[in-house]
């Protein structure tokens, strides 16, 4: 399988039963798998009119209690933010897939990873979030697009699959682990008529005096609560690294590549990749952070996540950027060139007035 089947077939398999969709490349072949193994699994799949109506269809599935999906690339998911900012407010699951490509605007068909920001900053309206994984490889889009669906129904809310125009035309051979169903929150919640039980009633908008607040104090309880709970990373050759490499999907695949071949030659490199955008491992990276140690944050845009590492490493140690926007593919050989680069430099002095907070 490509990546985009992979993860139409996985939310198959953990219970996906409607998607709608609009077509944009590079993301077309997930609605096209589903056009035709929808109605083989009694789902159902419907082509939206637009961007717009497509996420607010799965809005509708979701209320009604269905595992919904929808899918699209860099400015179709744009069009999308405000039914997303919809579904965190009120409280519905969902999967979101963005197969980003190169922007701003209509940009190319290239992958990119451009929407750092829109996706773990809340792109919409109003002081949400939701979860955001960042797979690199066929099996982990096979296992977190499966891990999405139970996230978004226990912690009721969107979760997004956060790709890229690389991984989702990748063939590999990946593992197509079953799917286990965990025990999850029962649907008490969803609109289903209400014979024989009192209305139920989903919204997000709240008039009343203090209401909203109350609700954006409860939504941000939630929001810590997958902060203590959700994060996940992994680290590769960090633990006498003199530099390490922060990178995450594609580019971490990429920069491994470049690390395993400098650590052969001799050179005290590593790699930290966050699999959870949000949550962001803040303390995972803090705690790596020496005064002898430096850090080099390697994306596809021209610097988003070096953010969230500047502020969870908090001046502990020197952070560094490369990064290549607009649809432009990094090379192992340029990586290796960067780290190289960074460690013909004099020693970096730390600034002693600098405070760490306390995590």
């Amino acid at each position: 399988m490509r990546g985009n089947e992979a993860i139409a077939e996985a939310a198959i398999q953990a219970g996906c039963r409607f998607y709608s969709g609009y077509p944009i490349t590079p993301q077309n072949e997930i609605p096209e798998y589903m056009s035709w193994r929808m109605p083989e699994v009694n789902g159902v799949f419907i082509q939206a009119e637009s961007e717009l109506a497509a996420i607010n269809m799965a809005y509708g599935a979701s209320a009604a209690g269905m595992r919904s999906m929808t899918s699209s690339s860099s400015p179709g998911i744009s069009l999308k933010q405000e039914a997303i900012s919809y579904l965190a407010g009120a409280e519905l699951p969902a999967v979101i897939v963005n197969m980003q490509r190169g922007g701003p605007g209509l940009g190319n068909i290239s992958g990119s990873q451009g929407d750092y920001f829109q996706a773990v900053k809340g792109g919409g309206h109003g002081d949400y979030r939701m979860l955001v994984f960042a797979p690199y490889n066929l099996q982990e889009l096979w296992d977190l697009t499966m891990l999405a669906f139970d996230k978004a129904d226990e912690y009721r809310t969107p979760v997004m699959i956060l790709g890229d125009g690389i991984i989702d035309q990748m063939m590999e051979p990946f593992y197509p682990n079953p799917y286990v169903k965990p025990d999850l929150p029962e649907k008490n919640w969803v609109l289903d008529g209400c014979k024989n039980r009192e209305p139920r009633v989903i919204k997000s908008l709240y008039l009343g005096d203090g209401e909203l607040e109350m609700r954006n104090n409860m939504l941000q309880k939630k929001y810590k609560m997958m902060k203590n709970s959700e994060v996940r990373s992994q680290q590769y050759y960090t633990e006498d690294a003199e530099i390490i490499v922060v990178a995450f999907g594609v580019v971490a695949r990429i920069a491994l590549s470049s690390v395993t071949r400098l650590r052969r030659k001799g050179f005290k490199v590593g790699l930290f990749r966050p699999v959870t955008l949000f949550p962001f491992p803040e303390k995972e990276l803090f705690l790596l952070a020496e005064e002898d140690r430096r850090f080099i944050t390697i994306e596809m845009n021209a610097g988003q996540m070096v953010e969230d590492v500047k502020l969870a490493i908090n001046g502990r140690s020197e952070v560094s950027f490369y990064g290549r926007p607009g649809g432009s593919i990094i090379t192992p050989e340029e990586t290796e060139e960067k780290i190289l680069h960074i460690m013909d430099h004099q020693p970096w002095l730390p600034r002693t007035e600098l405070k760490c907070r306390d995590v």
